[in-house]
């Protein structure tokens, strides 16, 4: 009970600090959205460095980039998760912090989705039903916007093709981390050459309190993740499922009532769709992972 309690608060943590990820972001201005990833991807990859070497976790490192299916795995992973951040950073900053809510309200039903594309997995009843109301949701905010929603959907897709691909390896969370940033450290190093070349960064311009909170930004990436993994360690997958519903609900909160964006009733509806649909999918998995539980519990021998 102690570590599952444990793993609650961790879940809790890592998912309330991806929260208030939008009130982050804007404290990094004057950078822009790609100056502001290429410094998340440096530092992240210097502080996971450092944590991994206090750990002693090299070994873990060393194993993943030795074998070619990992490291194939991973630089896709890499690419995917950086697409993902600057996408997030453009939203966040352009003010459609309402809009990225929306992609990680989403994103379970995507990764079902992908499941279906990729690994031919079969829905059930239910789980066609979530996809189907948030396909509506998609019209009905389509037409809101005049446009679709992209943002949301970019979001959706990398983030749930991310997640499919860091399924297809075990590695932990602080190596695959470091592996990923590792990967995509190089075209993060030549953006910000070029922008420093072009007068355009602003790590030396802005000011020593701007230069720390861009230095921060590794902690902010990592300290999620690895709070994540915690979680997942200790606590059953359905109440990790229901859990990463705080980060999008914080998000829209935020947007709505601190940035003070725009809800009109459209829009409301084709969330309020999207909650429809994600309370058919989770009721649909909490009677899923029940049924399973039941039958490991019969399969279990009796002892004499």
């Amino acid at each position: 009970m102690d570590e599952r309690r444990l793993g609650t608060a961790a879940g809790l943590s890592a998912y309330g600090l991806w929260g208030v990820f939008p009130l982050y972001f804007p404290l990094l201005e004057p950078a822009g959205g790609l100056e502001i990833v290429a410094h998340r991807v440096v530092w992240s990859l210097l502080f996971i460095s450092l944590l991994i070497t206090v750990l002693r976790r090299w070994s873990l490192v060393r194993a993943a980039v030795t074998d070619a299916r990992t490291m194939l795995v991973l630089a896709g992973a890499s690419v995917l998760i950086a697409a993902n951040w600057l996408v997030f950073v453009y939203g966040v900053n352009s003010g459609h912090v309402v809009e990225t809510s929306l992609g990680y309200f989403i994103n379970p039903l995507v990764s079902v989705l992908l499941g279906v594309v990729v690994f031919a997995e079969r829905l059930r009843p239910l789980q066609w039903t979530a996809v189907g109301l948030a396909t509506v949701a998609v019209a009905v905010l389509t037409v809101d916007y005049g446009r679709p929603p992209w943002i949301a959907l970019t979001l959706a897709a990398t983030f749930g093709s991310y997640g499919l691909l860091k399924k297809l390896v075990r590695v932990e969370a602080a190596p695959g981390l470091l592996v990923e940033t590792a990967v995509v450290v190089v075209p993060a190093l030549a953006v910000l050459a070029v922008l420093h070349a072009t007068g355009r960064g602003t790590a030396g311009t802005a000011g020593t309190g701007h230069l720390l909170l861009l230095l921060s930004s590794g902690i902010a990436t990592a300290v999620p993740l690895l709070l994540f993994a915690a979680a997942a360690r200790r606590i059953p997958l359905s109440t990790l499922g229901l859990l990463q519903y705080l980060t999008p609900l914080m998000q829209l909160a935020i947007g709505v009532f601190v940035f003070s964006e725009p809800m009109p009733p459209a829009r409301l509806a084709g969330f309020a769709i999207v909650w429809a649909a994600l309370v058919v999918f989770t009721v649909d998995s909490l009677r899923s992972a029940r049924a399973a539980g039941r039958r490991a519990a019969e399969q279990v021998p009796a002892v004499a």
